[in-house]
């Protein structure tokens, strides 16, 4: 018999990146007395991870748990960004109703719209909260028509087109039920919550049956499930029956050593949680996303979404250059495995495959960003490796006729950029779907583009429109292939012998192009120290010292002016680097090389 529980409510946070979602739960947890009013509380509390405080984006999506009226209220925050859209599907699994925050500036943007359609497919019932209500040039009305536009395009029903709205400013901590007037606290959104959020149903007398929707991992305990009680309860040193609903051969017994309920920012440990309550669980070596914890009498799967397939691909290798060695404190082919396997157990969308040598591994991921967040944090941890140019990968239609990811990207450039920019996507394959005028003298084009056509092309973006633009992309599945694009146009300045870069030489390289180095730094044969203005690749002695003679002075050299190098950053040096280079990468440096270093060997394989 299905029962309610009156006491508990599930709900995700979702939203386009930089609409404030994180900064909406850092004033939830404040208002319901989570924190001591004296305690000390960073900003964006729920951005855990270094990259995601440096970058301000959410990367893994986070639980927490507030209570108001006795009512305890389980909060998801979830990732903005299309590459981690993994995790968004997976976790509306464990609610009963999303809060969708949309910026009253920016409006209804693509992520807004993934994610919505997610949780409509789910038939959620959703609360929009139309945040930074306080910004000087919010347009709060038109932006509730944009809202009530995209639920109209997504197929929404009745019930969700009747859905309530909030209007909030996250960093004032305030919200009310009209625009015009400033709310005092977040007590119109908790009521909301409260009222428009069904509470979690099941079955208390029936077996046990928990989801797991996502991975946790710690060091000394290993894997931790994390999910909703679905039906009956579960309770410490309880066995169970893993089972999958796509794979149907599995089922193994387990036994539940330790169960967890957030509170606040916590997990406390509890001996048993009934039906709605989003429970961790640790003591289970191979616990997988997707798996159901069901009593042994009668073990049923829940069904889940599969995850999204992988769509770009990267060569990890052992580093092999001149100075390997030097920097990083892991090297070995061994630690690289290791490390690269270790990530599975978080990240559900990557894939690592093993190739012919033991020196490379095979990376895909979702996209650019997820792939630059592994390799970033690799190298903080001290590791040194190589990688190649990101790839996507095609696949076969029925009729044996290859086709590729494609993307749809939505771009917001000032009128007078637009043109550079149209002609530039059309260079890579990309068609114009729709152009309109947006605000603030601002076109929106809609391209829809092959993935590849847009790998290294952020940073052109930004020069082309001066910093002015806005891009932004969502996958749009599998298309036909739309033939070959010819990527970078500009060659390379590479290095020819080793030794230390010197004033006197990069003074006779910086003619022929933009350096990637100053004096100082150590090059080595087939290292890439800059950008050619051409489209051939160039080496030179950039170790070369001026010949002193009686009638030279020594200090004639001070004269000479050296223009300041671009050094590139991570995401930069992948963009740039082309289908026969790698980028060195080490806890110290970034060096961009030629795959095979060697002058002679390079010039035979190109005549191949």
């Amino acid at each position: 018999m299905k029962q309610a529980r009156e006491d508990v409510r599930n709900v995700a946070i979702i939203a386009h990146v930089d609409h404030g979602k994180t900064t909406l739960v850092d004033e939830l947890l404040k208002q319901s007395g989570v924190f001591r009013d004296n305690q000390e509380v960073a900003e964006r509390v729920m951005d855990s991870g270094d990259i995601e405080r440096e970058r301000g984006i959410t990367i893994l999506s986070k639980n927490t748990a507030v209570t108001y009226k006795n009512t305890k209220i389980n909060i998801i925050d979830t990732p903005g960004h299309a590459d981690f859209g993994g995790e968004v599907e997976r976790v509306l699994k464990m609610v009963n109703g999303v809060i969708l925050v949309v910026d009253a500036f920016e409006g209804a943007m693509p992520q807004t719209k993934f994610v919505l359609r997610k949780a409509l497919e789910l038939k959620l019932p959703v609360i929009v909260c139309i945040n930074k209500i306080d910004r000087p040039e919010s347009r709060p009305d038109e932006v509730i028509d944009e809202v009530l536009e995209l639920f109209l395009d997504l197929d929404a029903d009745e019930d969700q087109l009747d859905c309530p709205f909030v209007y909030a400013s996250a960093k004032e901590g305030v919200a009310s039920l009209t625009p015009d007037e400033p709310g005092t606290s977040m007590e119109p959104l908790f009521e909301t919550i409260l009222n428009a959020i069904p509470a979690p149903e099941g079955d208390p007398e029936a077996g046990t049956q928990v989801l797991v929707s996502t991975i946790d991992y710690n060091e000394y305990v290993g894997r931790i499930g994390v999910g909703k009680v679905d039906n009956g309860s579960v309770k410490v040193n309880q066995e169970v029956v893993i089972v999958n609903a796509h794979e149907p051969e599995k089922q193994k017994k387990v036994k539940i050593s330790k169960l967890y309920e957030f509170d606040g920012l916590n997990k406390v440990e509890v001996k048993e949680a009934g039906i709605g309550s989003i429970v961790a669980i640790s003591g289970i070596a191979d616990i997988h996303i997707g798996d159901t914890l069901c009593s042994p009498e009668n073990p049923e799967p829940i069904p889940f979404q599969k995850i999204s397939e992988p769509t770009i691909a990267m060569h990890f290798l052992v580093n092999d250059s001149p100075l390997a060695g030097q920097e990083g404190k892991y090297v070995t082919s061994r630690h690289l495995r290791d490390r690269l396997f270790r990530e599975l157990n978080t990240d559900v969308s990557l894939r690592v495959e093993e190739t012919d040598t033991t020196e490379s591994f095979k990376v895909s991921g979702r996209g650019e960003l997820h792939l630059s967040v592994l390799i970033e944090n690799m190298r903080r941890e001290g590791y040194e490796f190589a990688v190649s140019k990101a790839e996507v990968l095609y696949r076969s239609d029925e009729n044996g006729k290859k086709t590729e990811p494609m993307e749809l990207a939505y771009i917001d450039v000032p009128e007078e950029f637009s043109g550079a920019v149209i002609e530039k996507l059309s260079q890579r394959k990309g068609e114009l779907r729709n152009m309109r005028t947006a605000s603030g003298g601002y076109i929106r084009l809609e391209f829809s583009i092959p993935s590849r056509g847009l790998i290294g092309y952020r940073g052109e973006f930004m020069t082309d429109t001066k910093g002015n633009g806005i891009i932004n992309t969502t996958f749009d599945g599998y298309g036909p292939y739309k033939g070959d694009i010819q990527y970078r146009k500009q060659g390379s300045l590479i290095a020819f012998e080793a030794g230390e870069a010197i004033t006197y030489g990069l003074y006779n390289a910086q003619e022929r192009g933009t350096l990637f180095i100053g004096p100082g730094e150590k090059v080595y044969s087939g290292m890439v120290v800059g950008q050619n203005g051409r489209g051939e690749d160039i080496e030179l002695n950039v170790c070369k010292k001026k010949q002193l003679t009686n009638t030279r002075s020594s200090s004639a050299d001070e004269a000479l002016r050296l223009t300041p190098p671009k050094v590139l950053s991570l995401e930069q040096a992948l963009e740039f680097i082309d289908t026969d280079e790698l980028l060195e990468v080490t806890p110290t440096a970034l060096r961009i090389r030629k795959k095979i270093l060697d002058p002679t060997l390079r010039k035979r394989a190109n005549m191949k």
